[in-house]
């Protein structure tokens, strides 16, 4: 006979990681425990207060490490903690008293329904009076995570979230102070675990107790090194560990509705940001010395299989690298490699001599011929003009696209409101 399962409430505990926040951390911890039974702070560190005497008169477990070690750590630190008691889930929010402790019961019914997800709890930053550097940079954050998952996910830099602790206790992480809130969304999404997304309330204010320990350039550069670690992580061709086995929708609907995959090809990953680096990422490769017999394999096989692992649209990389075919592009790279190397540009003399015929044909023949010198200079150039033509390709593909977009929206019928939860989840 099945053991009677516990209610929610039961099962899931919250975790404040807290470093110097004695003036907001016990308000926040109580408001948890009036939510949540089972509620562990952990003190990372702090100097300003003893957490552990501030909150003796409760039931609040305090945790604490005798020297900073990050928000990462710390949060690994009380996933083990519930581990080892039989804990399912973990809401983790922070102790400056950004959130709303009481959004902890919009998690619940989630988590009850879905047991391996993640939940982000997405934060509404204009209504809570958010700097736009804020806005900006989580805008940026949701790009990245977007590229490494494929998943379309909103405040990837929340630290408001719950995560399946038995799944998560499986996975190894390398960061440990911010930059672990996009490695553990990265790294719990290639191990098959789903993403849930809902709204909640966000309080920015100045005065007395409120401190954020965020180093607007120390933490974003550890931020942007860890987007670049999963990116290049992603671009491997081996597996990641698989958590939870889920069989993609694409490969029934490939062989039994070939017509509605071709549409979802055409409109996978269509965002302005997404279109822009698709036809960037075309460009860049398009730009690079190709094998004159084989041409089109040659770029379309690494076009194709770097939009696949990033997650971006495959049919306009693909149609971006035309933009690179001869003659134009690789003697425009040809004569900038050349200045690089002999600071002088190719003379007309030159380019007669080289190339008597600039057709397609005409060139890949003169290369055969002259094949070690005029491929150094087209690498070399290509290194320079390439990301040039990449960054200006992708933000005008970017700016056509939220202009077309800007206008179909505002001549669309207005629509009735979204559910508040939203799932980030790849087609």
């Amino acid at each position: 006979m099945n053991a009677i399962r516990k209610p929610i409430v039961e099962r899931a505990w919250c975790a404040i990681p807290a470093y110097n926040n004695g003036g907001t951390a016990r308000d926040v911890a109580l408001a948890c425990r009036r939510e949540l039974p089972h509620v562990v702070v952990v003190d990372d560190g702090s100097t300003d207060a003893d957490l552990a005497a501030l909150l003796a008169d409760t039931d609040i477990v305090v945790l604490r490490h005798e020297r900073n070690q990050g928000k990462g750590k710390a949060i690994l630190t009380a996933l083990r903690y519930v581990a080892e008691r039989g804990g399912e889930f973990m809401i983790t929010l922070d102790a400056d008293g950004q959130h709303d402790p009481a959004d902890i019961r919009q998690f619940l019914p989630i988590l009850n329904d879905s047991p391996t997800a993640v939940v982000i709890g997405a934060r509404r930053m204009e209504e809570g009076g958010a700097p736009r550097v804020s806005r900006v940079g989580m805008r940026v954050s949701d790009f990245w995570l977007d590229l490494e998952t494929g998943l379309t996910l909103r405040d990837t830099q929340s630290g408001f979230r719950a995560y399946p602790v038995r799944y998560l206790s499986k996975i190894r992480f390398a960061g440990s102070r911010y930059e672990f809130e996009v490695e553990v969304l990265a790294r719990a999404a290639w191990a098959g675990l789903p993403v849930r997304i809902v709204d909640v309330a966000v309080k920015y204010r100045e005065g007395p107790g409120w401190i954020s320990h965020f180093h607007a350039f120390r933490d974003n550069l550890r931020i942007s090194l860890m987007h670049a670690r999963l990116v290049g992580r992603r671009l491997l061709p081996w597996p990641n560990q698989r958590l939870v086995r889920r069989k993609p929708e694409w490969r029934r609907e490939l062989f039994r509705h070939p017509s509605r995959f071709a549409r979802r090809m055409l409109k996978e990953h269509h965002t302005p940001a997404e279109l822009g680096f698709a036809a960037a990422l075309g460009v860049l490769i398009g730009a690079l010395p190709w094998v004159p017999i084989i041409p089109f394999p040659f770029h379309t096989a690494i076009i194709l299989y770097l939009a696949t692992r990033l997650n971006v649209n495959r049919l306009l990389a693909y149609a971006a690298q035309n933009l690179c075919m001869p003659p134009f592009v690789p003697l425009a790279c040809m004569e900038l490699g050349y200045f690089m190397r002999k600071g002088q540009w190719i003379t007309e003399e030159k380019w007669r001599q080289w190339f008597p015929d600039l057709s397609l044909g005409g060139v890949a023949r003169e290369l055969w011929q002259h094949a070690p010198g005029r491929l150094y200079d087209w690498l070399l150039g290509s290194l320079i003009l390439g990301p040039v033509l990449a960054v200006l390709t992708g933000f005008l593909v970017a700016g056509l696209a939220a202009s077309f977009r800007w206008r179909w929206q505002a001549h669309q019928p207005i629509s009735k409101p979204k559910s508040q939860i939203s799932s980030g989840e790849p087609w």
